[in-house]
Order: C-alpha cells, then sequence, then structure tokens
C-alpha cells in the first residue's frame, strides 16, 4: 500500500511540482498559518515547513536569519507540529517537515513521529541525518510504519552507487541539490545544475525536484526540462521578510509564486 506523499504524486504522474519552503514562526510567530494558506491559494503543490535551529549547516544566510528570528519569537519544535496540524487542517496541499536532527532527537524520535503524524505530515526531511544513521535509529521504519516518507537529497557529488542506494529507499521523491553546498538565492542555478541532472536521471525511477539557489521562473522553465519540479526555500522566505508586513505584502507574495507556478507549467505544457 502506497504512503500518502507516495499517491499524491503517482496520481500526478508527468506533472511539473512546485515546493515551497517557509520557516516555521517567521517573520512573527502568527505570520505561519496565514502564509501557508496564501502559498496554497497561490497554488503551490507542496509546502516544506522549516523547523527552526540554531546551527542550520544546509542553509545559507537567509534561512539562518530567519531560523534565529523564529526561535527569538518563541518557535519550538512542539509549537511547530502544533502549526503543522493546524495547517494541515486548513489546506489540502502536503505538508513536510524540514528540520535538523537534533531538535527531533531531543524531543524524542518517536514521540516525534507520532506527534508528526498526528499533525497530518506526509513527509519529513532531516538534512544532517546520513541514510545508514536514519536506519539505525529507527527513525526511517517509524515515519513509514506512521504513513510518512522519510526524503533523501542528492547533490552533484553524491556517487552513483549511493544514487542507486537513495533511490531504492525513496517514497515519494527525491530532492536534488543544485550544488554541493548551503541554500539561497544563486544567478544561472539552471545552467550550473544541469549536468548533474543530466547524470542523475537515469539512475532515479523516482520524481526529482531541484533546490538550492531556485528563485526565477527562468529558474522553474529551465530546471523543470531536466526535473520533476523545483523547491524555493530562500528566495520567498526573503520576500516575506522584505513585503508581508507592507499593506500590498501578501498580493506581491501571490503574484510572485504564481509567477513561479506559470514557469512550472509553460514547461508542463511543452511536454
Amino acid at each position: 500500500m502506497k504512503l500518502p506523499l507516495e499517491k499524491y504524486f503517482a496520481e500526478r504522474r508527468g506533472r511539473k511540482f512546485l515546493s515551497l519552503f517557509i520557516t516555521a514562526g517567521f517573520p512573527k510567530l502568527a505570520s505561519t498559518i496565514p502564509v501557508a494558506q496564501l502559498l496554497a491559494e497561490a497554488g503551490t503543490d507542496l509546502i516544506e515547513l522549516g523547523i527552526p535551529f540554531s546551527d542550520p549547516l544546509a542553509d545559507g544566510p537567509t534561512i539562518q536569519h530567519a531560523s534565529t528570528v523564529a526561535l527569538q519569537n518563541g518557535v519550538t519544535l512542539a509549537l511547530v507540529l502544533e502549526m503543522a496540524k493546524e495547517i494541515s487542517r486548513k489546506i489540502t496541499v502536503p505538508i513536510i517537515l524540514m528540520g535538523y536532527y537534533n531538535p527531533i532527537l531531543q524531543f524524542g524520535v518517536e514521540r516525534f513521529i507520532l506527534a508528526a503524524q498526528d499533525a497530518g505530515v506526509q513527509g519529513l526531511i532531516v538534512p544532517d541525518l546520513p541514510i545508514e544513521e536514519s536506519r539505525r535509529d529507527g527513525i526511517r521504519e517509524s515515519a513509514l510504519a506512521a504513513g510518512m516518507s522519510l526524503i533523501y537529497l542528492a547533490a552533484p557529488n553524491t556517487p552513483a552507487q549511493r544514487l542507486d542506494l537513495i533511490d531504492s529507499l525513496t517514497t515519494s521523491f527525491v530532492y536534488a541539490t543544485s550544488v554541493t553546498g548551503v541554500t539561497g538565492a544563486r544567478h544561472n542555478v539552471a545552467e550550473a545544475v544541469s549536468e548533474f541532472l543530466s547524470k542523475l536521471r537515469p539512475r532515479i525511477r523516482h520524481p526529482v525536484l531541484v533546490g538550492f539557489g531556485v528563485s526565477t521562473p527562468e529558474d522553474v522553465r529551465r530546471l523543470c526540462r531536466q526535473s520533476d519540479g523545483v523547491i524555493v526555500g530562500s528566495a520567498l522566505v526573503a520576500r516575506l521578510a522584505d513585503e508581508l508586513e507592507k499593506p500590498d505584502g501578501e498580493e506581491k507574495i501571490l503574484r510572485y509564486v504564481r509567477e513561479l507556478k506559470s514557469g512550472l507549467l509553460e514547461e508542463s505544457d511543452g511536454h
């Protein structure tokens, strides 16, 4: 029997996907749920809800800053889970939790998985947890038993044998990072990642979504020629910081997401 997120992708085979990342509790504690609803209204296919952490190794300055602000706003892992539960009640877009292993370990792996399941979470991304450790500590098996997909990252320097392992353990999609480094908006990201994707696609049977540096509709169009979709994080988080509190802020966020979506739809129509 397929997991919910696995089924979600299977039912939409041939489509291109837009996944958007937001940091829970940023820019304000009360921002998260309305922003998630706004993104759903704008047409996103997935929402990654980031768990703030004091040492986010895979994140660049924009999301590092967002994590710092969110922690200062009083965000805890328990509160993130409450937010996820409320979001799941209000929208039908799948929710994926993205967080580092230390807060999960401190919270308790089994307790975390059960709470995430209760919150309606469909997927987990733990960027600093190696595949081998995810199998040893039981988080993978616990997540699967709770109906959640554990999503693995593949980078340009990931060996071919490891890509095969990632594909064999994947139950939804593979998160392809455009660079070996941290998150953050970049120029010409599509050009830089083309060679990597040409090597990755023949080895991965599951959908591949590309993240790290995606920020413009043109990025979306170009990346979707070699992938099944994109993940936008830092560029959106920066816009939330700059625009959300302004009188026309929500409209600008809506417009930005719809522009990203239009690039994705154009590429879908072209195939």
